[in-house]
């Protein structure tokens, strides 16, 4: 049986990627904590068992990271080390198509041959990005060594969608600057199959994630069930975000300002090309993870019968009370 190094398994992907190398692969997956103990007990007649695969999904846990104040390169820095001393061949990183950057010149859509320009106002991206070139010098250290390089792009799911997800969902919901960016989405068991993938079959390369297409910032609007702003100029815009965030006002930090109000559309051809496909679709990824309000997934034709029946019922009501009204005027003539 084929062993396999993951971390992060104790996250909501970590957790279905590990089900599903163990269940559907028949690998057997081993922390990095019982690889590290494996490796100080090992002796020369008694060597602790070759890990042929290691998958790296901490890297792309952003709230992980943050709520133990540990830096991406770090904890990149320590797996790198124990893949060279298990004897790793391939590296699977989740990284984050963040590293693309957002802005105003993106050609339409990113590929993976696209320049890394991230916000140098968001360190989590800036730091992926340098991940990224840590691994390709793994990788080129020694030949015969290959590594698959996932991009998803804002990921979501029920029981999984990050703060960092949440944040970028709520400020693709607003528009409050001169663009109107769309926005994509990737549900969480699409991003733990495509991880599966490249484990299995040893993708070399780097490989964008997201569902086919993207939705119109419009389109997530309505889904948010946001209500009509003011557009305001660019500048101001960023002000008014700032202040905002400020007096927790506002859900989008000073840093991931530009994710939301430039474009960082992703192309998923060259997975795709290699069995990879979307299940979810951004539309109902975005809902799965933000639980939107449940009148914005109603179908025009139902919302008319809503409106419809809302109004005979204001009628009928409003009718009901005028007769109450006339029928105690009487009485008190009456009396």
């Amino acid at each position: 049986m084929t062993s396999i190094l993951v971390t992060g398994t104790e996250s909501s992907l970590g957790t279905r990627v590990a089900k599903r190398l163990t269940a559907e692969c028949g690998f057997d997956v081993v922390s990095s904590a019982a690889q590290r103990a494996a490796l100080e007990t090992s002796t020369e007649t008694d060597p602790a068992a070759p890990i042929d695969i290691a998958v790296h999904l901490s890297a792309g846990d952003h709230d992980t990271r943050a709520r133990r104040r540990e830096s991406v390169t770090k904890g990149a820095s320590e797996l790198i080390a124990l893949a060279e001393k298990s004897g790793v061949h391939h590296l699977v990183l989740v990284s984050s198509a963040m590293v693309y950057g957002a802005w105003a010149n993106n050609p339409l859509p990113l590929t993976e041959d696209a320049p890394l320009r991230p916000d140098l106002d968001f360190a989590f991206a800036r730091q992926l990005a340098s991940v990224e070139q840590m691994v390709d010098d793994w990788r080129t250290a020694e030949p015969g060594r290959t590594a698959t390089v996932l991009r998803p792009v804002v990921t979501m799911a029920a029981d999984g969608t990050s703060s960092l997800a949440r944040a970028l969902a709520a400020g693709m919901g607003q528009r409050s600057g001169e663009d109107d960016p769309g926005a994509q989405f990737v549900q969480l068991d699409d991003l733990a199959a495509a991880v599966t993938l490249a484990t299995q079959k040893r993708l070399d390369g780097v490989f964008n994630v997201a569902a086919d297409g993207w939705v119109a910032g419009e389109r997530v609007r309505a889904l948010a069930g946001s209500t009509p702003r003011l557009k305001l100029p660019t500048r101001l815009a960023e002000v008014v975000a700032r202040i905002r965030w400020r007096f927790q006002r506002g859900p989008i930090p000073p840093g991931l300002r530009s994710y939301t109000q430039w474009q960082w559309l992703v192309s998923n051809d060259r997975l795709k090309s290699h069995g990879w496909a979307p299940t979810v679709t951004n539309e109902q990824a975005y809902v799965e993870g933000t639980e939107a309000k449940w009148w914005t997934m109603i179908t025009p034709k139902r919302k008319q019968e809503f409106s419809l029946a809302a109004m005979a019922a204001l009628i009928f009501g409003s009718c009901a009370f005028a007769v109450t009204l006339v029928r105690r005027a009487r009485r008190r003539r009456a009396g």
